[in-house]
């Protein structure tokens, strides 16, 4: 077997898979950076979303998605909200037409009048699923693990949760 194959559990995905898989990934960072809401409203428009251990059901569907962000994220003059979502360390396991993802995600802000630093820091536990021939995120939980100061990113106050680490959560 080829080293650079993605192992998973019923045989090799092909390696074009995770290289399509880590660009969703990028793209979510990519358009939130950018303030492009109605477009990141678009990737995930086929994604449930929950905060935490919690299952907390967010928005579904690209429209209302793309408020939620609106309406949560603070822009600026520019129409982005001066970050840079920084996600790294992507573990990507394909089983046929589905894909289990866990990656961490870094965010930096620099607000006007403020010296750039790092606001937030967590993981993403996703699940994308191949739709009409494209992977399409079907499942996010956003995890938080370090927390900064976020008053000048989203108009609520987000705290730390308490949480297992992966290592933890794969334990009977």
């Amino acid at each position: 077997m080829d080293p650079h194959d993605i192992a998973h559990p019923h045989g090799v995905a092909h390696p074009h898979d995770a290289t399509a898989i880590a660009n969703e990934l990028y793209r979510y960072a990519e358009l939130i950076d950018a303030g492009r809401f109605t477009e990141l409203g678009e990737l995930m428009e086929h994604c449930t979303f929950s905060y935490g251990t919690e299952g907390d059901p967010g928005p579904s569907g690209a429209a209302a998605i793309a408020a939620s962000y609106q309406d949560m994220v603070v822009t600026y003059d520019d129409g982005t909200p001066r970050t840079r979502h920084l996600t790294t360390n992507p573990i990507i396991d394909v089983d046929g037409d589905t894909a289990a993802v866990r990656s961490t995600y870094t965010v930096m802000q620099q607000a006007p009048g403020s010296a750039m630093q790092t606001i937030i820091s967590g993981r993403y536990h996703d699940t994308l699923r191949r739709i009409d021939g494209r992977w399409r995120f079907t499942e996010r939980r956003f995890l938080v693990d370090l927390v900064g100061d976020l008053s000048r990113h989203l108009r609520f106050e987000l705290l730390p949760q308490e949480q297992p680490l992966e290592s933890e959560e794969r334990q009977p």
